[in-house]
């Protein structure tokens, strides 16, 4: 029996799954999350190819779908503070108006 090869890139997913978690308040969480995704789709597919040729699927699913997470967080904060600006810049058209600037 040959020994199995780590699937390409599966620590960084984790990695990168993780961090797209912790910085998901940041639009930094965004992008590590899509990145993540990107690689982890690579791998997954690599593996259902040729699941006997592999090991780590486990830690690949797991940075995939913490990819996932972050990158909903990141998009969420992204579309808050979009709304925050609009908001804001809202009301200070409308303060220059009254004031008649």
């Amino acid at each position: 029996m040959t020994k199995k090869e780590t699937l390409p890139n599966s620590t960084a997913v984790l990695v990168l799954g993780i961090c797209s978690i912790i910085f998901g308040c940041f639009f930094v969480g965004l992008i590590l999350g899509i990145i993540g995704l990107n690689l982890g789709s690579k791998g997954r597919r690599m593996y259902r190819a040729n699941p006997e040729l592999y090991e780590g699927n486990g830690a690949i699913n797991a940075g995939w779908i913490m990819s996932i997470i972050g990158t909903i967080l990141g998009g969420l904060y992204t579309i808050y503070w979009l709304i925050i600006v609009l908001i804001l810049g809202g009301v200070g058209f409308s303060a220059l108006q009254l004031l008649g600037m």
